[in-house]
């Protein structure tokens, strides 16, 4: 008598690892590139807070320093969206490049191609009869275009990237717009800063399986070290 059919469940482990290929296919950044554009945008803030002499300056350079770095981050995030579409066309066009020359390559020369495109663990263990059936699956899809044109989701991502590193910027410039001693509102808006680079870090560590409280606290390191040599170095 057979019995019903049941559905093996994943594990917690399994199961995470297909919410966050799941949520980083619905959005326009995947997490690390998300991760890239917070950490880059609060740096930049840093590093003309770090630079910022409240004695000299007064309200007049808290002012001045609030307009130039809101004008930088959004200059840097005008050129990284540029830089999104750029490096999204090119590497859609590598990948139909690859893809039509397996499709018009001898069959020792698909399999080369194979196996250079997959990871080196992967490759390692698989066999001849594997990569074939790789090969053969590949070439019964139709040849991919030959334009690379800007799609929708190119330009959703270069939206994404500016607008992260822009909006990086407000959380350590409200305690100037809200604190009149600029001293005080300098010193809470470097905790500011510090508080979001932790959360950054922490919310990456979430979403990559790594230690998120670890990444954290290494992300506050790494994130004043950076500010440090960008400020010794005149940056």
């Amino acid at each position: 008598m057979s019995t019903p059919s049941s559905t093996v469940s994943p594990s917690p482990l399994a199961a995470r690892a297909l919410q966050v290929i799941g949520d980083s296919q619905k959005r326009a950044l995947d997490p690390v590139d998300r991760f890239s554009e917070i950490i880059f945008g609060l740096i930049m803030v840093l590093t003309f807070t770090g630079a910022m002499s409240v004695a000299e300056g007064g309200r007049e350079g808290v002012r001045q320093m609030l307009v130039t770095a809101l004008a930088c981050n959004v200059a840097w995030g005008l050129v990284d969206g540029v830089m999104y579409l750029v490096t999204s066309i090119a590497a859609r066009a590598r990948k139909a490049l690859v893809l039509r020359g397996l499709q018009a390559a001898d069959p020792a020369t698909a399999r080369a191609i194979v196996r250079a495109a997959l990871p080196e663990e992967l490759a390692a263990t698989s066999d001849q009869a594997a990569v074939d059936r790789m090969v053969a699956r590949i070439r019964s899809h139709p040849e991919p275009r030959r334009s690379a044109g800007v799609t929708v989701a190119d330009l959703r991502g270069a939206a994404a990237s500016c607008l992260l590193i822009v909006l990086a910027t407000f959380p350590p410039t409200i305690p100037f717009l809200l604190v009149e001693d600029p001293a005080r509102a300098l010193r809470i808006s470097n905790a500011v800063a510090v508080a979001s680079l932790f959360l950054a870090g922490r919310w990456l560590g979430k979403a990559t399986g790594i230690r998120p409280w670890l990444l954290g606290l290494a992300m506050v390191v790494l994130g004043t070290v950076l500010v440090g040599i960008t400020v010794a170095l005149g940056g």
